[in-house]
């Protein structure tokens, strides 16, 4: 994205120029990525262009578009033009890009039918309770656009083993505050230790397995806490967890550690080091790669030592 753009976007943001945004928002097919093999889910408001711009540099393997929660109703509309104009502006990514919509009765449905010519990789939709709500999606939805759904409701949570109406139903995202809420469960319950929550997670996970979806675990919402983050991933990956959503590049950085192999890591670190010494003998010290995003000194010096302490 040049910076005239970023310009132009946040001048129209500012001074709240829904038409002049609207006007920047033109359809473009992109590549879709189909890849779910991602550990890391981050969180992005769009309304944050701030934000939205560092895309391809974070350090995450799959980039949540945020439609709902944390963005405020008079932001809304202003959220979806700057999410379709970005997405027009990505025509290939190595993270999946996904965008979560508002519920389906709160502007979610209009949001859906908008967003299919810019084709993000997959929609998340919240609020499901219903294989119906699922149907009425997947009648809408983009053909080559993949479905994820939100189980945060008790409905949904009784329902789990339904909803895989069509084979672009492909992951569901544990939304564990307020499923919660909506059973009068007590968010002091969640806790590593807790029987009531390891039994849900156990449950969520064997249940989406068993019908060959991707599962992803809960968003921890105290992000500055990363020693209690870190406990969880342990207690996660031991039950055989993958993926989880995260609110802070720190977070997403843990989870791409723990969730990785050691062989993994080993091999991304050479792969790095290669790729920046390559491109550092042309003068090229800041570049994006398609399987480990953007790569630059602090990147490479970063492999340098994690290959020094593995030796």
């Amino acid at each position: 994205m040049t910076n005239d753009l970023l310009v132009k976007l946040e001048e129209a943001f500012s001074n709240r120029d829904l038409a002049a945004l609207k006007a920047m928002a033109s359809p473009k097919k992109r590549k879709i990525n189909k890849n779910n093999n991602f550990k890391s889910v981050l969180m992005l408001s769009c309304n944050n262009i701030k934000h939205l711009k560092k895309i391809e540099q974070l350090d995450a393997d799959c980039v949540m578009l945020n439609l709902e929660d944390g963005v405020s109703p008079e932001d809304k509309p202003f959220a979806l033009y700057l999410c379709a104009v970005f997405l027009s502006n990505i025509y290939e990514s190595n993270k999946k890009i996904v965008v979560r919509i508002n519920a389906l009765d709160d502007g979610g449905m209009e949001e859906l039918r908008f967003l299919n010519s810019f084709m993000p990789d997959a929609i998340r939709v919240p609020k499901i309770k219903y294989a119906s709500d699922v149907d009425s999606v997947l009648q809408v939805l983009d053909k080559n656009i993949d479905l994820h759904l939100s189980i945060e409701t008790k409905e949904s949570w009784l329902n789990l083993a339904k909803l895989k109406l069509d084979d672009r139903v492909k992951v569901f995202y544990l939304g564990i505050l307020d499923l919660f809420a909506d059973m009068s469960l007590s968010h002091s319950l969640i806790s590593p230790k807790n029987p009531t929550i390891l039994y849900m997670l156990s449950h969520f996970l064997i249940t989406c397995k068993s019908m060959d979806i991707k599962a992803v675990s809960f968003v921890y919402q105290e992000f500055k806490k990363l020693d209690q983050f870190k406990e969880w991933l342990e207690v996660e990956k031991s039950m055989g967890y993958d993926s989880k959503g995260c609110i802070s590049p720190d977070q997403a950085k843990l989870v791409n550690e723990i969730f990785s192999s050691e062989k993994e890591l080993i091999k991304k670190a050479q792969k790095i080091i290669k790729l920046f010494e390559l491109n550092s003998q042309k003068g090229i010290t800041g570049f994006s790669d398609e399987e480990y995003g953007f790569i630059d000194e602090p990147i490479y010096k970063g492999a340098l030592a994690y290959l020094d302490s593995n030796n």
